[in-house]
This record gives C-alpha cells, structure tokens and sequence, in this order.
C-alpha cells in the first residue's frame, strides 16, 4: 500500500515536471535585446471629396476599390445653369468694353480738339499784340478752349466709370468661369476610392460628400509603447509588420512619428491591465506598393531600436 503511494506521487511529479517542460518549450520566447513589439490596425489617410458648386449629377466614373489619378474627372455636374451665367456675364463684358472702344475715340477726336484750339489760342495772342486781332477775337478762341477742355474732361470722367465696370464685370466672368469648371469634380491626388456617395440624377449641395478617397501606397500604422521602450525608438527606426491576411509576409515600415505625450492605453487593447498603462503612440509608415493592406487590417509590429542587433528568425508575438 504504502508503495502504490509512493509510485503515485513519484508519477504525479514526473508529469508534473514533463507538462513544465513541453510548457517552456512551446511558450514562445521573449523578444531579444534591440527589438519592441506593438499591434495596432492598419490606417490610411482619408479624403473627402466634396463638389464646391451644387446641382444634378449627369456623370460620375467614382468606381469603389478602382483608383484614380491626381486631376481626373470622377464626377460632372450638370452645367447649363452656370454655362448660361457666363454666357449672359461675357456678352455684358462685351458691351462695356464695347462703349470703352467708342468712348476712346471721342476722347481722342476731343483731345484732337483741344490741341487745335489751344494752338489757335496761341495764334490769336500773338496777332493781338501787333494789334492784327482784337481782344473779342481772343475772348472767342479762349471760350473754344475751354469748352473742348471741358468736354475731354467730361470724356474721361465717363471713361473712368466705365473702367470700373468693365473690372467688375470682368470678375464676375471669372467667377462664372470657375463656377462652369467647378462642375466637373476632379481628384485631388493619386488614391483609390473606399466608399461612393452619390449616383447620377442625384442633386447634391455645396459641400456634399461625394466619395472617400485613400492613399493605399501610404499605409500607417499605430502602436502603443510603454515609456522605456518608446525612450528607445527614434524616428527613421527601422520596423516590420505582420497582417493576419498574409502571415508568411513581412512588410518593411519606418517609425515616421512618435506622440510628445503619455495617455492611457487605448480602450481597444483588450486586456483591462494594459489600459491602464501609461503609453506613447507611435506611428509607421508601411511600404504598401503593391496595395496588398487595407484600412482596418490588424497588425503586428516589431521595432528595431538598436541598428546592430539582427532580425530574428522568425519574428514571434510576445507573451
């Protein structure tokens, strides 16, 4: 009896020890010297592309996952109503300049007018005192004169009201010229479209979101250090990320940004001691050229923070 128990306990102990065992082998080992590691999920830069002008939709080419080019026209406004506001401006514009045209050749004919008589004045004070002219004469090419002075003045003071017309109507072309090109939308940058907002026949407002947009070759990621291993990363560190979409490929990334402040642990890390750790965020830029990661893909980071120290092979999570 007394050696059944014994037997037993030796067995319990030699399980005991064996399960130890396995459990250290299989756990998986800590990062070594020169690495942290971070998760967080993947983010891209959004935009919201909005039409500076309403009306109804005649045409959009917004084509969700397709990408467009800095400059393309995704999306056209019906134009009639603008078209005819310029059209009605630029005939108003070419009225006014019109009347400058004829009004610039009466001032010229009168400045015409006015040197003649002047020289004419000039003329009659000379015979006047060799006593050829009288001073009647005189009286009347000085009323001439004056009269052709008075009239160029006169000309001139219209042609100056004019001109401010003619400046503001030629602002109201341009506004209506910007107005007719505001029509049509066009892409702000290279991107590919995440979500479209309208169809065609839809009357839209100034302002109205119309698709998001996202630079997909400009991929970030954001991670939460605690205070000794953010100490440790500086910007320009190397990293490499890990999505669960493409578990046997590491994507090359850049710490691009480290946050100047400590906050508490975001309320998406799910194990409730970790939120209540103070951390800095820091943010990688991941090479995506080929577009292979998508907003909101949950990722794994390891950052190298010691430029000697090799990548280990292969890179496992922490415990």
């Amino acid at each position: 009896m007394g050696r059944r128990i014994v037997w037993s306990f030796l067995a319990v102990v030699a399980l005991s020890g064996g399960a130890a065992l396995v459990y250290q082998w299989l756990r998986m080992p800590p990062l070594p010297a020169g690495f942290t590691y971070g998760s967080g999920h993947v983010e891209a830069t959004e935009v919201r592309l909005a039409a500076e002008t309403g009306g109804r939709v005649v045409e959009q080419r917004l084509v969700e996952g397709q990408p467009v080019r800095a400059g393309d026209v995704v999306l056209v406004i019906d134009p009639v109503t603008t078209q005819d506001q310029l059209t009605g401006v630029q005939d108003e514009a070419r009225a006014v300049r019109e009347s400058v045209a004829a009004l610039d050749a009466q001032i010229a004919s009168w400045r015409h007018h006015v040197e003649t008589a002047r020289q004419q004045r000039a003329r009659i004070e000379r015979l006047v005192t060799t006593r050829v002219a009288t001073a009647r004469e005189l009286d009347s090419v000085n009323d001439a004169v004056n009269q052709a002075e008075g009239e160029l003045g006169r000309l001139r003071g219209q042609r100056s009201s004019l001109q401010a017309q003619v400046s503001s109507v030629e602002s109201r072309v341009r506004l209506a010229q910007t107005n007719v090109s505001r029509t049509e939308v066009k892409a702000p940058q290279d991107a590919t479209v995440l979500v479209r907002g309208v169809e065609v026949g839809e009357v839209i407002q100034p302002g109205q979101p119309l698709a998001l947009l996202a630079d997909l070759r400009r991929i970030e990621l954001k991670v939460y250090l605690a205070a000794n291993d953010a100490g440790r990363v500086k910007l320009g560190h190397a990293a490499r990320v890990r999505v669960d979409a493409y578990p046997d490929q590491l994507f090359a990334a850049t710490v691009a940004r480290i946050d100047p402040y400590a906050q508490f642990t975001p309320r998406d890390i799910h194990v409730p001691d970790e939120r209540a750790q103070m951390v800095y965020g820091v943010t990688l830029v991941i090479d995506n050229v080929q577009q292979q990661l998508k907003p909101g893909m949950p990722a794994d980071a390891w950052i190298r923070w010691d430029a000697q120290a090799a990548w280990p092979v292969p890179l496992r999570v922490p415990q």
